[in-house]
């Protein structure tokens, strides 16, 4: 009898024992994995912010490169372009030396060389060429894509080589000037002739 009772009390002891011991290691082993997959998520958020920046940054860069094949002209200053597309459309050559660039202000006389003659009544603008035979455009701008051309010599006559006088001849070029529509012209051309710009 003492001895059935001996055995069932170190067989409830040891259930006792193993039922005190056994729930605490589990919990820190179940905690363990979570710690780890938190840092694991982190590690992940990094990497996928760090693709994202670099690939939106790429996108960045060909946007760029495809606006500027898109439009050559976007580097350069609009009035450059005027320039270059104003003697492409009234002179038609593009093969000049170099493109001449002279501003007249209102109120200066068309012709230099003669008092009698009368005066530009608004700011032009002159191209010439490197020769004489290049030609020449004077013209103003209207800012809606037109320009008001003037039909000056690029050699004034003198007074004994016309019929009428210096002031009638010069104020004809005035009330004359015609209003052109400017094109966009062909967009290598311009390119080629702004790099010819002087002045």
């Amino acid at each position: 009898m003492k001895k059935r009772m001996l055995m069932i009390m170190i067989l409830a002891t040891g259930f006792l024992l193993m039922a005190c011991s056994g729930g605490k290691p589990q919990v820190v082993e179940e905690a363990q994995p979570e710690k780890e997959s938190e840092d694991a998520t982190a590690v992940k958020d990094e990497e996928i912010d760090s693709v994202d920046l670099g690939e939106v940054t790429g996108q960045e860069q060909v946007q760029e490169e495809s606006d500027t094949t898109k439009d050559p002209l976007a580097t350069y200053p609009s009035e450059k372009i005027e320039y270059a597309r104003v003697w492409l459309q009234m002179i038609g050559k593009g093969d000049v030396e170099e493109l001449n660039v002279q501003h007249i202000s209102a109120g200066e006389q068309l012709n230099p060389y003669d008092d009698k003659s009368v005066a530009y009544p608004e700011d032009v603008i002159v191209l010439t060429g490197k020769a004489s035979a290049d030609g020449t455009v004077t013209y103003s701008g209207n800012g809606d894509g037109t320009i008001n051309v003037y039909d000056v010599p690029s050699h004034w006559p003198s007074s004994e080589q016309i019929e009428e006088s210096m002031e009638e001849y010069t104020q004809g070029i005035v009330d004359d000037a015609e209003k052109v529509s400017v094109d966009a012209g062909d967009e290598e051309e311009v390119v080629g002739l702004i790099g010819k710009i002087s002045g």
